[in-house]
């Protein structure tokens, strides 16, 4: 069995932080989202992944992705995006006549996705599709099931919801979808929908099923959901203290890696610091993740995604629910006159206390 991921988009809402970097290759746990997705993908047997890409993202996506083992990848230009049926056809020639899975990969699962395969070949389905219950099933495909768990109707973001049961991010498919996909018409908002060619299939009588969600599902398509997939994330990790620790308070379960520098600080977990990281005189909170040499100096951080190469230090009053990008500063200024000094790229918020 193959894998697609879809990675060609531009992540606009998530924008500052995809301004210069497309959305899989953000980090939650100190790992790019897309590298998360792989390694559900090899956990479920799968070694053969064609990503999807655009001019726009291929060199982020193969910088993020380069090393990463137990894979084979293949790189497939979208050059329009024009909908996730168009990405999923731009792998025809990658699948061939297997079949294949389609994992969204800034979609995060507690237990991975090795059930939704074991469904698609214990059952013999023409696809397998994840579901999960939501409360806003208008923002989302929604799927409608029968008594035997075969999906009779699947509607793409309905004004009415016929149920709450969202589609989660992981199709698996025979190779005739792409039969399908190539004979769509795109969709009034002018693209060529997924869940169109799944209607497709289940008005020609094929066996489609939907297999709920078991665990914790993750959209991390919006700001705060970086932060609470980093949460989810952090929940999991186990203890690891490699790094050098002085004079300082490591409470939890807390990882410290290698070459990273601990001094007169408290840590309270769950934590992530990432390699040659120094946090020195500072604390920092529960589901907090700190990037490979970043500096933490005379400040608090709880809560948070700190990225790669970051500084904080000399801050005042505590960071909390904080998403820092690669390579930023934030530095206090204690003396007269009191001021705020701020360097902001388009769409940036930024909240200040008294």
């Amino acid at each position: 069995m193959k894998a697609i991921i879809p990675a060609a988009g531009l992540g606009t809402r998530l924008r500052p932080l995809t301004y210069t970097r497309p959305k899989p290759v953000l980090r939650v746990a100190n790992k790019p989202i897309i590298v998360h997705a792989i390694d559900n993908l090899v956990r479920a047997g799968i070694h053969d992944i064609g990503i999807i890409v655009s001019e726009l993202t291929r060199a982020s996506i193969e910088a993020a992705v380069n090393g990463t083992p137990g894979v084979n990848i293949t790189y497939i230009d979208q050059n329009e995006t024009l909908g996730l049926g168009h990405a999923v056809l731009m792998g025809r020639d990658f699948v061939g006549s297997d079949d294949f899975c389609v994992y969204l990969g800034d979609n995060l699962f507690e237990h991975g996705i090795t059930r939704y395969l074991e469904v698609f070949r214990e059952q013999q389905a023409d696809a397998v599709i994840a579901l999960v219950e939501v409360e806003n099933p208008s923002a989302f495909g929604v799927a409608v099931l029968d008594e035997e768990g075969r999906i009779t109707r699947l509607m793409e973001k309905p004004k009415v919801p016929p149920s709450n049961l969202a589609v989660a991010g992981v199709y698996c498919f025979k190779a005739g979808v792409m039969d399908v996909l190539a004979g769509l018409e795109p969709s009034a908002r002018g693209e060529y929908e997924i869940t169109d060619a799944i209607a497709q299939l289940i008005a020609d009588g094929r066996k489609v099923i939907g297999e709920r969600v078991q665990g914790w599902w993750k959209d991390t398509g919006r700001p705060f959901d970086l932060i609470d997939a980093n949460r989810l994330l952090l929940e999991q990790i186990e203890p690891s203290l490699e790094g050098e620790v002085e004079d300082s308070r490591v409470t939890g379960r807390v990882v410290i890696q290698p070459g990273a520098v601990v001094r007169g600080s408290i840590i309270m977990g769950p934590a992530l610091i990432g390699a040659g990281a120094v946090i020195e005189n500072a604390y920092v909170g529960p589901f907090t993740s700190v990037g490979r040499d970043t500096v933490i100096r005379q400040a608090e951080v709880e809560y948070s995604v700190i990225d790669e190469e970051v500084e904080i230090c000399d801050v005042a009053v505590r960071l909390q629910e904080c998403l820092i990008g690669l390579r930023a500063k934030v530095t206090g200024h204690a003396a007269v006159p009191r001021v705020h000094r701020l360097t902001l790229s388009d769409a940036s918020i930024v909240e200040l206390g008294s």
